[in-house]
């Protein structure tokens, strides 16, 4: 298992840590975890390499963080560096803070948890975190021994993210980032910033939430074997050795083209800025596929050619041509007098554009049309498409979209 340096804080860490926020469920019910195989995937990983454990408070209706806990009995706990995160939406006072984090504590049947989040800080949260002082709190828990590194995760924009680091000494943070996102929510800019104070850096969703992975839109699928197929000439050609020792999982397994999970781990553990990349596993065969990929001696900084680089931006630059509306989310058009929710109904149908999945699609919009925020409430007012600083034709797409999601 390749490892790296978490930030300034000295810990060495794997480069793959273990997300429990997929694990494995009984009857596709969230929040009845499959406990005994959850339990034997962690230690599986853990035995081979991995160091790492991520979880939280909400994460599968409450129950993550109890099979987490059973995973660290014999021994275990001593062998891995422990994650979860305080429950932000939940914090009303002060005196929550601490509370939740002594039930954590409990729940995890630990004295201390080594990496403790501000679970999704942005804007909002934020400037209630603010208010209520909440960072000293963090610091006498510090002071108390109940954790010893203090970050937050992100799901908000950059300039919020800037503002954040800023105004206080974070020892870590968690983003959202894989070779599609480097200009979403934090991004690339983002990344950068947090390594420069220091921070050590940790990207989730580095499959986009496994849409990197599996089922590809035939468009991106061929476009990286044909990409693949013309540096597999190049590389083999000017550097043999070079190749085969990046391309050895790709040769040992018996396959052609380098699996889409591989292009998309390979790209992050280029990033000379990350510390660890966390990936949320369901099955034993994602533990085998992940450990395989992050233990292999060409997953190190500066792994890529520039060539392969290339093809990624070009690879993320197909994908984000399927996008069908140019929405950044910035809500001038809200809130709308009819209640159709605007951008949340741009964003679904951008999502099934993208990746191809419009029956995931149209059941996702379909919650839309239960709540009674769906676009088919427009009645062709104007207000947002004066608002819109994209210029979007909002009433047009709003049909549009209507029609395909339906």
């Amino acid at each position: 298992m390749q490892h790296r340096t978490m930030g300034n804080l000295g810990e060495q860490v794997s480069l793959l840590g273990f997300g429990a926020m997929r694990l494995p469920t009984i009857d596709g019910e969230n929040s009845k975890i499959d406990v005994p195989e959850a339990v034997r995937m962690m230690r599986h990983a853990f035995d081979n390499g991995v160091n790492y454990v991520d979880t939280a408070w909400g994460y599968h209706g409450g129950t993550s963080e109890l099979a987490v806990a059973q995973a660290l009995q014999d021994g275990y706990r001593q062998k891995v560096l422990l994650a979860t995160k305080n429950p932000t939406w939940a914090i009303e006072t002060t005196a929550d803070f601490m509370k939740y984090l002594d039930l954590q504590l409990e729940k995890l049947q630990t004295d201390h948890i080594d990496f403790y989040l501000q679970h999704g800080l942005g804007r909002d949260r934020w400037s209630k975190y603010q208010a209520l002082e909440i960072f000293a709190e963090a610091e006498k828990a510090k002071a108390a021994g109940k954790i010893r590194y203090y970050g937050f995760s992100f799901h908000d924009k950059l300039e919020t993210f800037l503002e954040i680091i800023n105004l206080y000494p974070w020892d870590f943070c968690q983003i959202q980032y894989n070779y599609l996102d480097t200009e979403y929510q934090a991004g690339q800019a983002g990344l950068q910033a947090a390594h420069a104070k220091g921070m050590a850096v940790i990207a989730m969703e580095p499959l986009r939430g496994g849409r990197l992975a599996a089922g590809l839109p035939s468009q991106i699928s061929e476009m990286l074997q044909r990409g693949e197929r013309e540096l597999q000439d190049l590389v083999a050609q000017r550097h043999p050795a070079e190749f085969i020792d990046v391309h050895r999982f790709v040769f040992e397994h018996g396959n052609e083209f380098t699996h889409p999970v591989e292009w998309a781990m390979r790209w992050l553990a280029d990033q000379p800025e990350l510390s660890l990349i966390l990936s949320g596993m369901s099955t034993m065969e994602q533990v085998e596929h992940n450990l395989g990929i992050c233990s292999s001696p060409g997953m190190v900084i500066g792994n890529m050619s520039p060539e392969e680089r290339n093809l990624l931006a070009e690879v993320a630059k197909a994908w984000r041509a399927r996008i069908k509306v140019n929405c950044t989310d910035c809500k001038y058009c809200m809130p709308c007098p009819q209640g159709v929710d605007i951008p949340d109904c741009f964003s679904r149908y951008n999502t099934a554009a993208m990746f191809d999945t419009w029956d995931q699609g149209k059941r996702s919009y379909s919650r839309l049309i239960e709540q009674q925020h769906d676009a088919s409430l427009c009645v062709a007012c104007g207000a947002c498409e004066a608002a819109c600083p994209q210029k979007i034709a909002i009433i047009e797409t709003l049909k549009e979209l209507d029609a395909a999601l339906r």
